[in-house]
């Protein structure tokens, strides 16, 4: 309501305002005193001291203020409030608001809420300014007011409508400052005041602000959130979320901060459809529609972000529903068209993506979706007559009819598909394409502001964060101290220099990894020698590659690559390289988990890139590839799908999955070399429990890639579990004796095989001579001595010693592992542990002293003594030369 005539004081009158009163609220109470002549001016104290408590306190002789503690709030009859209508919001005078008999005046610019004071007197616009509503009082009653006074009020209305430029300033904002103007308002001391300059708090402040600033797309309209947090009050956090407004070009920004024990909140909207007063009022704060502020009490940072973005999303409605931007009816295409009709498809109808369905019922049931892409580089690898359902993705994102703007471009920016289908009772009515949202997103609102945020995350701009503070945290000093170096020398040759791939992905997986790839956009063999020369370290390069090994006195490396892209040339061969970006050098990487990276000079030190996903995906503990024809350019990448899953607890995706089976289906695998499979099946026994590996490679047919003869059944898979255990009673043992781990699983795998068998086996994988001989000769002959002491259950120590001594210690433990026989494994742990490294301390030199020629009786008689000293019948020196002399006496 709003009235003009203030009815005379009873006995006291106290004015007041919200605490961390701004100049309008200031002004508002020099105005309120105007017009209840001989009231007190209650003034809320500040956190520190600023140039507001300066001025303020400069203009002093023109409030009868006097501070709270000085007042007897049992005399105040009537409250006079001003800014506010919140009863938190105006500190102890609280207290009195349901004292039973005072009255209470409220003058205020902000939208009513339920929890407002209830007032006897209330003039309530929605103005820009609050002292707006005062003034028109003022000039009404023609109340005289000096120059002085003219500029106070002035100055909070230009403070609170942005001088004029915030959506929330009225014509009477503009017609209140022009009758102070001519009352004798000085603007060149309101231009002083309004130009802040920041102090360094300040400015760190912003800084992290800035740096901390998430954006949430809520049906369609861009809203900022950023979180802050620092150990002493900063002031004029408002200002700050101004400023950063106006510095990022938003068209809504909720600032919170967390200074001491409080969080504070400050808000600015440009938007009509983002009413910053109703969202902030359900946190306990208030303002109007397009400024607000609260402070909250008890509750995190994360808890009070989280109740935002809810609150959020309750508030901003949706604008455009995907029935109606769809187009109607979808291109579509059966799934056992060929590729290249699929072409003649896209070319015919001007279309960069097909939706794949079949007919059930007279219905059009979705299967998935192909793209342009997709079938251009299947053309390429000359898969002509190839069903395209054997390289349509199968995991997309679907909307129905009612889906707002928000879920459509989440869903098209977040699973990058070109094509969003619309389902409605499981049949497809339509479907949304990337242009049809970029039209609607132009007609929405500015062209380069939404525009241009959409391409960023779509096309080439990454999600970014600064995880530098987390680097600091998880890396040893001497890795982060590294790689700050690494940042400095790409700055003097002028290279972006970034560390990618596992070492990144294990950050966030909590995973020890200290094996560092860096990626250079540039040279990376010159920047790799620029390197090297601070740290006395060599140089190892492939020019083909543009590749190189940074290699440490200590023997610690860095690998150094040169941004590249990859093709192939036929599936299964090795790739051509080419200089590119990093973007498109982390493309050609396996998996999106793979795809992450930090970028090392100094002035973005520490800001992850991530442009596929990857975050999305390690949270949702999935292998996804990259493109739908990455196995059939590298069929290796699925040994390696596989290990990832395995090794972290992962699952394969829908799609990826679908697409391994493809591979083997298509027997892309033959035109590997034996050494590539091999080496990946090296990595997988090389893993901590390689069993359930071997499971899932099996799963998918795998094994047979290996080898045809290669099938997993139970007893395979129980001896895989004693070599688990086996393995890791030897490690236990800590003999720091270098083994071939791997060897001992892959020896199980040749178990029961003849000896051609192994052979073709060893020759298909390309097999080092060595190897060769191991897994085939060495093999047989150790199941040969297994099968003895089957047999013949050794009697004493000597006997086992004389069967085992030859093998070496790879078989030793895979005849443990495959032997189910109690008391024999307790004999060979035995060996392994007591036997094997048994030595005489006599010799041949010991028997020659003795005056006896030498003959192969010497290696009788040594043997002799060595089963004495392995049964325990010596011990001593002395006794073996006792035993020697009395055999060389015998004789």
């Amino acid at each position: 309501m709003e009235q003009n005539k203030i009815s005379p004081a009873k006995n006291l009158t106290v004015i007041t305002t919200h605490t961390n009163a701004d100049f309008d609220a200031i002004g508002s109470m020099l105005a309120a005193h105007k017009l209840y002549p001989g009231s007190l001016v209650i003034y809320p104290e500040f956190n520190e001291k600023n140039s507001k408590n300066f001025f303020v306190g400069s203009m002093a002789y023109l409030f009868n203020m006097i501070h709270i503690k000085e007042v007897d709030k049992s005399a105040i009859d009537r409250l006079i409030i001003v800014d506010t209508k919140q009863a938190h919001r105006i500190g102890e005078l609280a207290d009195i608001i349901h004292k039973p008999g005072i009255e209470i005046h409220i003058f205020d610019h902000h939208p009513a809420t339920r929890k407002d004071i209830k007032a006897d007197f209330e003039v309530s616009n929605p103005t820009g300014a609050n002292v707006t509503l005062l003034t028109e009082m003022i000039r009404k009653n023609e109340i005289p007011i000096n120059a002085e006074e003219a500029t106070i009020m002035c100055l909070g209305i230009y403070e609170d409508t942005g001088s004029f430029t915030f959506p929330s300033t009225t014509e009477r904002d503009f017609t209140a400052a022009a009758f102070l103007v001519s009352k004798g308002a000085d603007l060149v001391t309101i231009a002083n005041l309004i130009a802040k300059e920041m102090d360094p708090r300040q400015v760190s402040l912003l800084n992290d602000m800035i740096n901390a600033a998430v954006t949430h797309t809520i049906n369609g309209l861009e809203v900022a959130v950023t979180s802050v947090s620092c150990d002493e009050y900063i002031h004029d956090l408002a200002f700050l979320v101004q400023k950063m407004m106006k510095i990022e070009s938003l068209t809504a920004l909720f600032g919170i901060a967390l200074m001491k024990n409080k969080i504070y909140i400050s808000a600015r909207s440009r938007s009509d459809d983002v009413d910053v007063g109703a969202i902030v009022s359900e946190l306990g704060g208030g303002g109007h529609k397009y400024a607000a502020a609260a402070t909250i009490k008890e509750k995190t940072l994360a808890q009070t972000e989280t109740e935002l973005v809810a609150i959020l999303q309750k508030h901003i409605k949706a604008k455009n529903l995907a029935e109606s931007i769809m187009s109607s009816p979808a291109i579509s295409a059966v799934p056992d068209i060929t590729c290249k009709d699929a072409r003649d498809m896209l070319s015919r109808y001007n279309v960069n993506a097909l939706l794949v369905v079949k007919n059930v019922d007279g219905k059009k049931q979705l299967l998935g979706f192909i793209s342009r892409q997709v079938i251009e580089k299947a053309l390429y690898h000359s898969l002509d007559e190839i069903p395209i359902k054997e390289y349509m993705s199968t995991e997309f994102a679907v909307v129905g009819p009612e889906a707002n703007l928000d879920e459509i471009q989440h869903k098209i920016i977040e699973n990058k598909q070109r094509v969003l289908p619309v389902i409605k009772d499981e049949e497809v009515i339509g479907v949304i394409t990337r242009t049809d949202l970029l039209h609607l997103l132009v007609q929405e609102s500015d062209a380069k502001k939404l525009l241009l945020p959409m391409e960023k995350q779509a096309a080439s701009h990454p999600r970014t964060k600064n995880i530098s503070g987390f680097m600091k945290e998880r890396l040893p000093k001497r890795i982060l101290n590294l790689l700050r170096h690494i940042g400095e020398v790409a700055d003097q040759i002028g290279f972006s220099a970034y560390v990618v791939g596992g070492f990144v992905r294990d950050l966030f997986l909590y995973r020890h990894n200290e094996d560092i790839d860096i990626v250079v956009e540039g040279d990376g063999i010159a920047f790799a020698k620029q390197f090297s020369q601070f740290y006395g370290a060599r140089v190892n390069s492939y020019e083909k590659f543009g590749t190189a090994v940074i290699i440490f006195s200590d023997g610690f490396k860095i690998d150094v690559a040169s941004a590249r892209m990859e093709y192939y040339n036929a599936p299964a061969a090795l790739p051509t390289v080419e200089m590119s970006s990093i973007k498109t050098d982390l493309l050609r990487r396996d998996f999106t988990i793979n795809t992450l990276c930090v970028t090392l000079n100094k002035s973005s030190f520490g800001y992850l890139i991530d442009f596929f996903g990857a975050q999305r995906d390690i949270k949702e503990k999935v292998i996804r590839i990259l493109h739908n024809l990455s196995f059939v350019e590298d069929p290796t990448r699925v040994f390696r799908a596989i290990r990832f899953e395995q090794r972290f607890g992962f699952t394969i995706g829908k799609l990826t999955s679908g697409l391994i089976e493809n591979a083997v289906k298509m027997d892309f695998f033959k035109r590997l070399s034996g050494r590539r499979v091999f080496s990946e099946l090296c990595h997988i026994l090389k893993e901590e429990n390689p069993t359930q590996y071997l499971i899932r490679l099996d799963e998918y047919n795998l094994l047979t890639v290996i080898d045809p003869s290669f099938a997993l059944n139970k007893k395979m898979i129980a001896c895989f579990n004693s070599a688990k255990k086996v393995l890791a009673w030897f490690d236990l043992l800590f003999t720091e004796e270098p083994y071939m781990k791997w060897a001992v699983y892959f020896l199980i795998m040749h178990r029961h095989k003849e000896k051609k068998s192994s052979e073709e086996i060893c020759e298909r994988l390309e097999l080092a001579p060595r190897h060769q001989k191991f897994f085939v000769r060495e093999r047989l002959f150790a199941e040969d001595r297994l099968n003895r002491l089957h047999q013949n259950m050794p009697n004493t120590f000597s006997d086992i010693y004389r069967q085992l001594k030859d093998l070496k210690i790879e078989l030793i433990l895979y005849i443990m592992a495959i032997t189910t026989h109690t008391q024999l494994i307790k004999m060979i742990s035995y060996y392994v542990t007591d036997l094997r490294n048994t030595k005489l301390s006599v010799s041949g030199k010991d028997i020659a002293a003795l005056g006896l020629a030498p003959s192969p009786v010497y290696g009788k008689i040594l043997s002799a003594v060595m089963d004495a000293k392995l049964n325990g019948r010596i011990e001593s020196h002395d006794q073996e030369l006792d035993l020697l002399k009395k055999y060389v006496a015998e004789l």
